[in-house]
């Protein structure tokens, strides 16, 4: 069996009324468990999705079901260690994406003991997201397979359509429970058992059906007067204070800071909502964030203790950034959106491919374990190792790119929905779309290298002029 490792990732999910155009947004960091695990952007279609599922990293089998929807999928591009398709949208425009890794306590784990042999982050999107046809019933799906297979690992899912989107964390070996995120709120979930304020009698949650009797049964809430399952099934430890909260209280800072919250907090609220409209910028600013105007910024001006306090959110181990957007303004044929951005957060942009294609951009498609600067996940791992060396040198022309990138590409993409429904062939246009994204995307990057290396070279140590 391959050696199992874990990832640390951050999710934001946003609400049809609480984005700035109405649509669903589930997105999410693909955190490494170190700094490069190279990526790769990809459609499965359906006669390439297997018939019979087996895990790399787990003995487990599956007999998957007939008729497969096509969908996006953003896997690893190394062989060895499972698919890890990470995220994507299908083509009955529902999207997924998984997984969060979130802790556990060892009061329910005593209970329900992790499944060395069950399913794990590796396979959840590949044997789920082709066959649901909403977000509804991705998390029905999704609680079934958990139920019979288990898993040896806590993780949490999100899915969404046009109109829903739900938020799902696994139970120790073989539970679970989700909840509907409301149409007007927000979420910033890091990598911590996140469900606070839960009602078993919801029309807005779904669970394992045995989920309350096995809290009652085994005396598993330590609260007298309400059901919360963040103090139920997860964990209020000092890695917490440092890893987890203050992620979601930097992601709550800039969505509501006229809210006074300390990074430590163990009941950060899960649900949120905000009076401002969200955007797909906002959640990339956040994504990519490090506690920038506070102390704890590690390029700021805090103290050396401070800037090492807590972890950020945009981090050198981040592998991509998805923002999957479902949008309700447009035809079906172009509302799946699929933002992707490769590499670490501080110097890489959000691109909106388009979901409805059968194939995907050489740029983003062909990334191999070798380094590559011509295949942007490379690129902006380049990008990302020169600007950490001195980013307030860079930081100027960085944010440049990545403004120029997404305007470039909202243009392309508002031209695009004016006319590609009325393409004979509406998904090989799209793919002819994509492509020009791509290039636009590696045009900026190219471009930001040559302007690091003209304000990097100067300040380089081996120099001796002429005047010397």
């Amino acid at each position: 069996m391959t050696k199992r490792i874990k990832g640390s990732c951050t999710t934001i999910l946003v609400g049809k009324k609480a984005s700035i155009d109405g649509s669903t947004m589930i997105a999410r960091n693909e955190d490494g468990a170190g700094p490069l695990n190279p990526q790769k952007f990809v459609v499965i279609k359906p006669e390439d999705q297997p018939k019979h599922y087996k895990s790399v990293l787990s003995p487990v089998e599956i007999d998957l079901p007939e008729n497969p929807l096509r969908y996006t999928s953003t896997p690893d591009a190394t062989d060895g260690r499972g698919i890890w398709a990470g995220a994507g949208i299908n083509s009955d425009n529902v999207a997924m994406t998984a997984t969060e890794t979130i802790t556990s306590n060892s009061r329910i784990l005593g209970v329900d003991p992790h499944v060395a042999d069950g399913i794990g982050e590796e396979d959840i999107t590949t044997i789920t997201l082709p066959y649901i046809h909403s977000a509804r019933e991705g998390v029905k799906r999704l609680g079934a397979l958990l139920e019979k297979y288990g898993t040896y690992e806590m993780n949490a899912m999100a899915f969404s359509d046009k109109d829903e989107v739900w938020y799902f964390e696994s139970i120790a070996g073989h539970h679970w429970a989700a909840i509907r995120i409301p149409d007007d709120a927000y979420v910033i979930a890091p990598n911590r058992f996140n469900i606070d304020q839960y009602d078993f009698d919801s029309e807005d949650t779904l669970f394992a059906s045995d989920l309350p009797e096995l809290i009652e049964k085994n005396h598993l809430n330590p609260d007298p007067d309400q059901v919360n399952l963040r103090h139920i099934f997860g964990s209020a430890t000092i890695k917490d204070t440092r890893y987890n909260n203050p992620r979601a209280w930097y992601g709550q800072k800039y969505f509501n800071p006229e809210i006074d919250q300390s990074p430590i907090d163990q009941d950060l609220p899960f649900i949120c909502r905000t009076s401002k409209k969200i955007s797909v910028e906002d959640m990339k600013f956040v994504l990519s964030s490090h506690y920038q105007n506070t102390p704890y910024d590690p390029y700021g001006t805090g103290t050396e203790d401070e800037k090492k306090q807590f972890r950020p959110i945009g981090i050198n181990r981040n592998q991509e950034l998805h923002i999957l957007q479902i949008r309700s303004d447009v035809p079906a044929e172009i509302a799946g959106v699929h933002w992707l951005a490769f590499g670490p957060n501080t110097f890489n942009a959000p691109v909106p491919f388009y979901a409805n294609v059968n194939d995907t951009p050489d740029a983003y498609r062909k990334t191999t374990g070798e380094c590559d600067p011509t295949a942007m996940y490379w690129l902006t791992n380049v990008l990302a190792l020169m600007g950490d060396n001195n980013f307030g040198l860079y930081e100027d022309q960085e944010n440049l790119f990545e403004e120029n990138t997404v305007a470039d590409c909202r243009h392309l993409q508002m031209e695009t929905d004016k006319v590609a429904t009325q393409q004979t062939d509406v998904s090989k246009y799209l793919e002819s779309v994509n492509n020009q994204m791509s290039d636009v995307a590696m045009a900026y990057a190219n471009k930001l290298l040559g302007q690091m290396l003209a304000l990097g070279e100067p300040q380089m140590k081996l120099q001796f002029t002429l005047n010397d």
